[in-house]
C-alpha cells in the first residue's frame, strides 16, 4: 500500500472530524402529548316537581328547629308537614323556607309582640303549616270547590302546592317572592288578620291583601312589616273570581 492508500485509512478509522455535528435524522422527533382537556362536569339535572290534583292525606313532618324569630312577646310554636304525594320538593328544603320568611326581620315578629319557633315530632305545637296537594287543601280548608287558592281553617295554615309551584298569573315579582307572600298571609290570617284592600295605585299590596286573586293597581308585596313599621290597607276582599281547579302535575313517563 502506497503513503496515500495508508492516510486513506486513518481517516476512515478515526470517524467524523473533531466539532462537526453528526448529520440530522431523517425521522421527525415526536411531538409532546398535549394536556389533556379539562373534564367539565355534568350539568345538575332539573328537580321536576310532580304531585297528582288529590293526594292520600299522608304526610311527612320535618324536624324542629332550635331558632325562634322575634325578640319579644307569646311564643307560638308550629309544625310544618309535606304531603307525601307530593315529589320533587324536600320536606326539609320547605320547612327551610317557611322558617326563613317566619324569621325575616319584615315578618310578623318585628312588632316585638309575638315570638314563632318551628316545632318537630312529639314537640308541643300551637299551628300547623300544610303543603297539600289542590283536593287535600280543600279537604283541611273544608271547602270542596276551589282547590286553587291556600287558606286558613282553625290551626291549619293550607298552602297549595300548586300555587307554590307555579304561583300566579300578572304577579310580577319572581316566585319566591309570592311564596314569602303565601306563607306571610296565611300565617296572618292565623295570628287574627283579616283580608284588606289596596291603598293605591302605584303602592305596595298588604300581606292581607289577596293577591293570589288580584293586584287591583297596587305592586306585589310579601311582608307585613315596610322600614321597621306595620304597613296595612283598609279592611276589606274583593269580589275576585277564582280560576279553575288546578289538575295537578305528573312526571312524564
Amino acid at each position: 500500500m502506497g503513503r496515500l492508500g495508508w492516510i486513506l485509512a486513518a481517516a476512515l478509522a478515526l470517524g467524523p472530524a473533531a466539532g462537526c455535528a453528526p448529520a440530522p435524522s431523517a425521522v421527525p422527533a415526536t411531538a409532546e402529548p398535549s394536556a389533556p382537556a379539562r373534564l367539565k362536569a355534568p350539568a345538575a339535572k332539573p328537580v321536576r316537581v310532580s304531585y297528582p290534583a288529590r293526594g292520600r292525606g299522608d304526610w311527612r313532618m320535618a324536624g324542629g328547629s332550635p331558632r325562634t324569630a322575634g325578640r319579644s312577646g307569646p311564643l307560638l310554636r308550629y309544625r310544618v308537614l309535606v304531603e307525601k304525594d307530593i315529589t320533587g320538593i324536600s320536606t326539609a328544603g320547605f320547612a327551610a323556607a317557611v322558617t326563613g320568611t317566619l324569621a325575616d326581620p319584615r315578618g310578623w315578629t318585628a312588632g316585638g309582640t309575638l315570638r314563632l319557633r318551628r316545632a318537630g315530632p312529639g314537640q308541643r305545637y300551637d299551628f300547623t303549616i300544610y303543603l297539600a296537594t289542590p283536593r287535600t287543601r280543600d279537604r283541611l280548608c273544608g271547602s270542596s270547590t276551589d282547590a286553587y287558592t291556600s287558606c286558613r281553617n282553625g290551626d291549619r295554615v293550607v298552602l297549595n302546592v300548586a300555587r307554590w309551584v307555579k304561583g300566579v298569573p300578572r304577579y310580577g315579582s319572581p316566585l319566591a317572592v309570592y311564596r314569602q307572600y303565601m306563607v306571610n298571609h296565611e300565617v296572618g290570617h292565623r295570628l287574627g288578620h283579616g283580608h284588606e284592600r289596596c291603598p293605591g295605585r302605584g303602592e305596595p299590596a298588604p300581606v292581607m291583601q289577596q293577591q293570589t286573586l288580584g293586584l287591583h293597581g297596587c305592586r306585589a308585596n310579601a311582608w307585613p312589616y315596610r322600614g321597621g313599621k306595620r304597613f296595612a290597607g283598609r279592611s276589606g276582599a274583593y269580589a275576585d273570581p277564582v280560576p279553575p281547579p288546578d289538575r295537578g302535575v305528573r312526571r312524564p313517563g
